[in-house]
């Protein structure tokens, strides 16, 4: 029982240590295309030209989210995982092998299909843009020189989820940082020697992708991963692989209608209305892409581990573990983007033709969504266990379910809350997706929430209502003034930050918080190694 414990608490801390080198990653990623952003604006203005380029742009981006990291990594790891497990690591190699030549020829045709359709591509997304023949001609150039861009970063998933599988996150989690600085490069360097200098933005996206894959060899060849040609496409791998994706590529889709959907309603709103949705989205997407995004992609070979030995009782304190550490740092998130929601917006984008009433109204947005993050993050979670059963349907089936609550409670609630409506109906129907699934998970593989998780959680709970209080006092003292001069709004905002995570952090830690404890564990480790 000693070991049990020992090795269950062993892998908690793998998870925690591999969620903090991804969540890292991803921050340094949404900094650095924060900067890409400023760039292109800086250079490129809104225009004829930016349109055509974030046009072309969106292709090869929606392949990517359908195919490449919103299925393909997914389906790896749990297939990879076992073969390392119950074969060998020379079956798993051959494995891999198998999977990149048969991708590469398929990615091969499809870029070349893209290239060769883009014409016809463009009047089908952006059929307005025929009315201008420049802006058209530049849209299907920009395309046919981006299109080859999913060739590489579906490489670049693959190898993502075979690095995963041996414990390896560094790399793969970083690769969306070297795109941005491409791109930022590019411009600063090619954009002289083109007629149309958006088109060095263009050239930075391919070169990105080329870098990207390229950064994945040194670290696959180290973990004894030499990808060489192998043609035998009747690997029975390969075909679990492609059982795996097809729903997960379905499931992206209904991620992407979902978008669609929610734009399409708040279109038949007042003006601005689909902007409030837009930024308050972006501000709520940042915590899940640093924390819940980075666990689940943590959590996943852990789970496939678990579940690849037979291991069933250790992959319920693994799924706990990882919903409570979650919940630590998404739940404080949450109250701090209630609380905070006037002020983060005024500072961020308060300026210009953005004033004050817009600040009011996209908070009214980033309140109803934050309300949900709890939901948003925990998805994250409970899909990478489902994906590591290899059961990918179920997570689908949810969706579409989730999708058609989202838009009836989206038009129940549109009229008479406006645009937070739609807000709250997205955060209403994450809601039911996560219970749904809890309960699907939990007659899977018996009952994984236990009297430490509901402790756990209620001490987060307790904790981030007190820094929420203190929060509130800071900005009451301070007296916020979404009129005020920039320098005092963004002193105000600094400090309620600052005293808010040391108040969280001071009172999980009197609460006895284990997650605060086992951080403070990882972080003693570090230093201790490199004394």
């Amino acid at each position: 029982m000693n070991n049990e414990n020992h090795f269950g608490e062993a892998e908690n801390v793998r998870v925690a240590k591999a969620a903090g080198v991804v969540g890292v990653a991803t921050l340094l990623s949404r900094v650095f295309g924060f900067f890409r952003d400023v760039v292109v604006a800086g250079f490129f203005g809104a225009g004829l030209a930016t349109d055509a380029f974030f046009v072309a742009f969106r292709i090869p981006n929606l392949l990517r989210r359908l195919f490449a990291e919103g299925s393909l990594t997914i389906a790896v790891v749990p297939v990879f995982t076992e073969y390392l497990k119950k074969k060998s690591r020379e079956d798993a190699v051959e494995l891999a092998n198998v999977a990149f030549t048969l991708l590469s020829i398929i990615l091969a045709l499809v870029s070349i299909l893209g290239i060769l359709l883009a014409p016809w591509i463009i009047k089908i997304i952006a059929w307005g843009f025929t009315k201008n023949p420049d802006q058209y001609n530049l849209t299907v150039f920009l395309t046919r020189l981006m299109f080859p861009y999913i060739f590489f970063i579906s490489l670049v998933a693959l190898c993502m989820g075979i690095l995963n599988s041996l414990r390896h996150f560094a790399a793969p989690a970083l690769a969306p940082v070297i795109l941005n600085i491409s791109m930022i490069a590019a411009v600063f360097l090619f954009r002289g020697f083109f007629d149309e200098p958006v088109t060095a933005l263009a050239v930075g996206v391919i070169i990105g992708g080329v870098l990207q894959l390229v950064m994945q060899i040194p670290f696959l060849t180290k973990m004894g991963v030499k990808l060489r040609v192998n043609f035998n496409f009747s690997h029975p791998g390969i075909k679990k692989i492609g059982i795996l994706m097809l729903p997960a590529i379905f499931g992206a889709a209904v991620y992407q209608i979902n978008i669609f959907v929610g734009t399409l309603l708040a279109s038949f709103l007042s003006v601005g209305s689909v902007s409030y949705l837009y930024y308050a989205d972006r501000l709520v997407q940042l915590p899940l892409g640093v924390f819940a995004i980075a666990i689940g992609t943590a959590a996943l070979p852990s789970f496939s581990d678990h579940v690849a030995e037979g291991r069933f009782d250790e992959l319920k304190t693994t799924i706990s573990f990882s919903l409570r550490l979650i919940l630590f740092v998404t739940i404080p998130a949450m109250i701090a983007l209630i609380v905070l929601r006037v002020p983060i917006i005024s500072v961020l984008f308060q300026r210009g033709a953005f004033n004050v009433i817009k600040t009011m109204r996209t908070s009214e947005a980033l309140l109803f969504y934050a309300v949900g993050l709890w939901a948003f993050s925990l998805i994250k979670v409970i899909v990478s266990a489902f994906y590591s059963l290899q059961d990918t349907k179920t997570p689908v089936k949810i969706a579409v379910v989730a999708l058609v609550v989202n838009i009836i409670a989206g038009v129940i609630l549109m009229f008479p809350m406006k645009h937070s409506g739609l807000a709250l109906a997205t955060s209403i129907a994450s809601a039911v997706n996560v219970v749904v699934l809890f309960v699907i998970l939990q007659r899977k593989v018996g009952k994984f929430l236990k009297r430490d998780f509901y402790v756990s959680v209620s001490r987060t709970v307790l904790s981030s209502l007190i820094m929420g209080v203190a929060i509130s006092a800071v900005i009451y003292f301070l007296r916020w003034n979404s009129q005020g001069p920039f320098n005092e709004r963004l002193f105000i905002l600094i400090v309620s930050i600052v005293i808010g995570i040391v108040i969280y952090i001071i009172s999980s830690y009197l609460l006895k918080s284990e997650e605060i404890a086992a951080l403070i564990e990882i972080t003693k480790r570090k230093i201790g190694n490199r004394c």
